[in-house]
């Protein structure tokens, strides 16, 4: 009851949420997503073999997805077997008497934030609802459904492409062969998780060149203008995601980013269109 009346008085007489009104109700969207968060992460927390041995860990399966598939390019294109990998010799070491545990944690706590991102989005959307238009309310709608869709395939692509390509890479990379390759396992899960999320808000690209056009602080004309100079910093950037040597591989990141590019050129000229009829 005490919750309502203050709800109540949080309402002036025109109508509209006070600034502590506004507080009061953005704290119990947060709350909800908290909720969904350690709901998920529970969930996963009881399943640590699944959530290890089958997804963290599933990279350095032999039989891993990705490198049947490349291995079957890799034919296809008549290279041999230069893109068939994945026979790792390294061993992950657990130096900490906690460090399994809290890596259970953390993982848990990671897959619970992601599958809740389409929730958190909607819960965000909610809030901001009563303050927009109808035309607003379609686009903030399309605005989630967008930001979800471009976050999940960027974590699906890292996971799937540049997690692989990385840990083939680095993790039989030797600067002598008096040392020998083993690594903690909290070395090994960083690498994964860094990886996988600096993917998935890349791929949010589109959508910050939307806001950055929003506020004219990006044109289409000055995308297109220095495209020549983004295609140069894709290029380094997949040769510095992917350090094998091969070209192959570097052009399969390359490409997903470049049109990530062009995509974000139509965005931004869309966004201008739209201020013109307006």
């Amino acid at each position: 009851m005490a919750l309502i009346g203050l709800f109540n008085k949080a309402k002036n007489r025109t109508g509209e949420m006070s600034f502590w009104g506004h507080i009061d109700a953005l704290r119990g969207h947060l709350i909800r997503c908290v909720i969904a968060i350690l709901i998920l992460a529970i969930v996963l927390f009881c399943f640590p073999e699944f959530l290890f041995d089958t997804i963290i860990f599933g990279p350095l399966n032999n039989d891993f997805i990705t490198y049947r598939a490349f291995c079957k390019l890799s034919h296809l294109l008549n290279l041999g077997d230069q893109l068939c990998f994945g026979n790792y010799t390294f061993k992950l070491q657990s130096l900490g008497l906690a460090d399994q545990f809290t890596s259970l944690m953390w993982i848990a706590f990671l897959g619970g934030l992601i599958l809740a991102s389409p929730y958190i989005l909607w819960e965000i959307w909610r809030f901001i609802k009563p303050a927009l238009h109808d035309v607003e309310k379609k686009a903030s709608l399309g605005f989630i459904i967008s930001s979800t869709f471009l976050f999940i395939t960027g974590v699906l692509f890292s996971y799937y492409i540049i997690v692989p390509l990385a840990i083939n890479f680095l993790g039989n990379y030797q600067v002598s062969k008096m040392v020998e390759n083993n690594f903690t396992m909290d070395s090994y899960i960083s690498t994964v998780t860094t990886l996988t999320l600096a993917s998935g808000i890349v791929f949010e690209l589109p959508i910050i060149v939307y806001f950055l056009t929003k506020f004219n602080l990006i044109t289409p004309e000055f995308m297109r203008k220095y495209r020549k100079h983004a295609v140069i910093i894709i290029l380094v950037a997949a040769a510095i995601i992917t350090p094998s040597p091969d070209v192959t591989s570097q052009m399969l990141v390359a490409f997903p980013l470049y049109f990530l590019y062009e995509a974000s050129i139509f965005v931004s000229r869309f966004v201008i269109k739209q201020k013109v009829k307006a």
